[in-house]
């Protein structure tokens, strides 16, 4: 029997309200300020945050049945509330003077992301100056860090691919998110000019994936710390897409129960047609959610262990959620394509879980034709290729 998961029941009761909100939060292209007040209201925001910040330290599966239930509510708002989450579990392995910067003052500061090293840097005494056009910042309307990609150059003339934090001050954020799915994400871009990032605010992508960081074990006795960065990272972008898909199946019974043809009067609900989409869509996201309930909860018992995951391991975890997507789009699409014209008007919701859904699909994570090479070679025993991360 599953046990009752504390921060859901919180969720649960602000659920109407973004829900409510969300045809204003894609036309203002971002997460409402309400909705995130109420979100860190219950504390969600703290979830992965270190306890010895106030944070919770929730358990994987807890979180992600969180987001899958807020995608319901709003896809544009769990896309990017839940990333500001996740960044808290990225930052709490980097440097305690870093962490203590972020949090000392203001245990509530969250970091958005722009993460591809589409910057430019120079080296300057005791850290990098960077500069950048990076795009895709998800909540960083709502966010007062920002976590930004760079390459540098190691002491062998390598490209190190790295991560750098800045403060809010350091950047603008430029209002360019004009988007057709997650519009509600506010996902937009900073630009950044000549801003110094000094070393203890930077750490390499691979020590953190292999637990070489400068806050590797800064908490011993947590059990989601004990862990790779980036499972965590983007654990958000499947549960999104089942949430959608959840509330798809919801919102397409919903729509065809008293749905009668216009030119024919006949009865959409009970015609076989829309029974057998039905059905076959319901079973689609019940295997997708029991597939990644099982993903999720083995990521948890190797925290818990304290079993740093193999390559193979992280292989499947990667491309287990990859897969579900897929199937959450394939049983979102089922039932759009049958719910007739007026499922298309802007004031409907099935067009905007449509969009969202695909969207859920898009990110380089969840790429199910990168995945699914990835995986391939794994099985095959061959060498990684360095062209699909």
């Amino acid at each position: 029997m599953k046990k009752t998961n504390p921060m859901l029941e919180k969720l649960k009761p602000i659920l109407p309200a973004i829900a409510a909100n969300a045809a204003r939060a894609e036309l203002e292209r971002k997460v409402p300020d309400e909705n995130i007040a109420l979100l860190k209201g219950i504390g969600m925001h703290r979830v992965f945050q270190p306890k010895h910040y106030g944070g919770m330290e929730l358990s994987l599966p807890e979180f992600t049945d969180c987001v899958a239930a807020l995608a319901g509510a709003c896809g544009g708002t769990a896309w990017a509330f839940s990333l500001l989450c996740t960044h808290n579990h990225q930052l709490a392995m980097f440097s305690k003077q870093l962490q203590d910067e972020i949090w000392g003052d203001n245990p509530d500061a969250t970091a958005s992301s722009s993460i591809a090293p589409f910057s430019t840097i120079r080296e300057g005494d005791g850290g990098v100056y960077l500069s950048g056009e990076m795009g895709w910042s998800s909540g960083c309307d709502h966010a007062e860090w920002a976590i930004v990609g760079m390459r540098r150059e190691n002491d062998k003339g390598e490209l190190i691919y790295s991560f750098g934090v800045i403060p809010r001050s350091d950047y603008e954020i430029r209002d360019d998110w004009y988007a057709i799915g997650m519009r509600s994400s506010g996902s937009k871009t900073l630009v950044i000019k000549d801003a110094f990032i000094p070393n203890h605010r930077i750490e390499a992508a691979q020590d953190m994936m292999e637990g070489r960081s400068s806050g590797f074990d800064l908490y011993p006795d947590s059990d989601i710390f004990y862990t790779p960065y980036r499972p965590y990272f983007a654990c958000g972008f499947a549960s999104i897409s089942l949430g959608v898909a959840e509330r798809m199946l919801v919102a397409f019974k919903e729509k065809t129960q008293n749905r009668v043809r216009a030119y024919t009067g006949a009865k959409v609900g009970t015609a076989t047609p829309a029974l057998m989409r039905l059905a076959e869509s319901t079973h689609q996201v019940g295997a997708a959610r029991a597939f990644l309930e099982k993903t999720w909860e083995e990521h948890a018992e190797h925290g818990r262990n304290h079993q740093y995951p193999t390559r193979a391991t992280l292989t499947n975890w990667r491309t287990n959620q990859a897969y579900a997507v897929k199937m959450c789009v394939e049983a979102v699409d089922r039932l759009f394509s049958a719910a007739g014209a007026t499922s298309w008007m802007e004031h409907n919701e099935m067009q905007r879980l449509f969009r969202d859904s695909h969207m859920t699909a898009a990110h380089a994570y969840t790429d199910y034709d990168i995945c699914s090479q990835i995986l391939g070679r794994e099985l095959m025993g061959l060498e990684p290729d360095p062209t699909m991360v």
